[in-house]
C-alpha cells in the first residue's frame, strides 16, 4: 500500500515530464514552467493557494491516462478481458475486480521503475536538494528508460517517420511525443499475441464438445454451456491464475 501511495507523485511528476515533451508552440510545457518557477520562489513570485490547487486538480485529471499509457496497466488488463472472453465468462470476475487485479499487478511489476523515481526524485526533492524541475527530469527519465524497453523498434520507427523526425542517436533522444503512441501500440500488440495463446486450449475443448454433440445429435444443446465446466476445470487444474501473473509479470523482464 505504501508503493501504491508513492506512485501518485510519481505519475504526477512523469505526466509533467511528458506535456514537456510537447512539441514547440505548445502552451502547455510554458504553462508548467512558470507554474513550477513560480512555486520555486522565481520570478513570477510565490503561487498563491487557489492556483496551487488547480494545479493539482489538473494533475489529477489526467492521472487515469498516465496510469494507463506510461505503466504496464494496458498490457495486463487486455490479456485478463481476453482470458475472461475466452472461458464464455460474461461478467465473472467482474471488471471490478480485474481493474484492481491489473492495478496491483502493474505496481508489482513497476516496483523497479518506482524505486528509482523514489530514490533520484522524490527523495532528493522532498530533502530540498533538488528543485520541482529536476525532480521531473529525473523522473521522466526512469519512465522514459522503462517505456523504451518494452517498445518494439518498429513502432518507434512508423511514428518517427509520421512525425518527420530527426534520426535518434541514442535510446534517450527519442522524445514522449513519439514514445507514448508507439508505447502504447507495442503493448497492445503483445497483448493479443498473449491472448492469442490463452484462447487456443479453451478453443479446443469448444471443438471437442461440440463434436461430441453433434455426433449425438444433440444439436439443440448449446456446447457453450457443456463446454464451460470442463474450462473452468482445466484452469484450476493448471493453477491458471499464478501461471498467468508469473507469466505476465515474467514478459517485462
Amino acid at each position: 500500500m505504501m508503493r501504491a501511495l508513492w506512485a501518485i507523485p510519481i505519475l504526477f511528476h512523469a505526466g509533467a515530464a511528458m506535456a514537456q515533451a510537447a512539441p514547440p508552440g505548445s502552451a502547455i510545457p510554458g504553462a508548467l514552467d512558470r507554474a513550477f518557477t513560480s512555486m520555486n520562489g522565481g520570478p513570477g513570485g510565490g503561487m498563491t493557494l487557489s492556483m496551487q490547487m488547480l494545479l493539482i486538480m489538473g494533475l489529477l485529471s489526467v492521472l487515469p491516462t498516465l496510469i494507463l499509457m506510461m505503466t504496464s496497466f494496458t498490457r495486463v488488463l487486455v490479456v485478463f478481458s481476453i482470458l475472461r472472453q475466452a472461458m464464455g465468462l460474461q461478467q465473472s470476475p467482474p471488471n471490478q475486480v480485474l481493474i484492481g487485479l491489473a492495478l496491483f499487478l502493474s505496481l508489482f511489476i513497476m516496483t523497479p521503475t518506482l524505486d528509482k523515481v523514489t530514490a533520484n526524485a522524490l527523495t532528493p526533492y522532498s530533502a530540498g536538494r533538488i528543485n520541482a524541475e529536476q525532480a521531473i527530469a529525473a523522473s521522466g527519465v526512469e519512465f522514459h528508460a522503462f517505456m523504451i524497453r518494452q517498445t518494439r523498434r518498429a513502432d518507434l520507427q512508423m511514428f518517427a517517420d509520421m512525425a518527420k523526425a530527426p534520426k535518434f542517436n541514442r535510446p534517450d533522444d527519442v522524445p514522449f511525443s513519439i514514445l507514448l503512441p508507439a508505447y502504447v501500440t507495442s503493448e497492445l500488440k503483445t497483448a493479443f499475441q498473449i491472448g492469442f495463446m490463452l484462447y487456443l486450449p479453451f478453443l479446443v475443448i469448444d471443438l471437442v464438445v461440440s463434436a461430441v454433440l453433434m455426433s449425438l445429435g444433440m444439436m439443440m444443446l448449446s456446447p457453450a454451456m457443456i463446454s464451460l465446466p470442463f474450462k473452468l476445470l482445466l484452469f484450476v487444474l493448471v493453477d491458471g491464475w499464478a501461471l498467468l501473473m508469473g507469466s505476465l509479470a515474467a514478459s517485462f523482464n
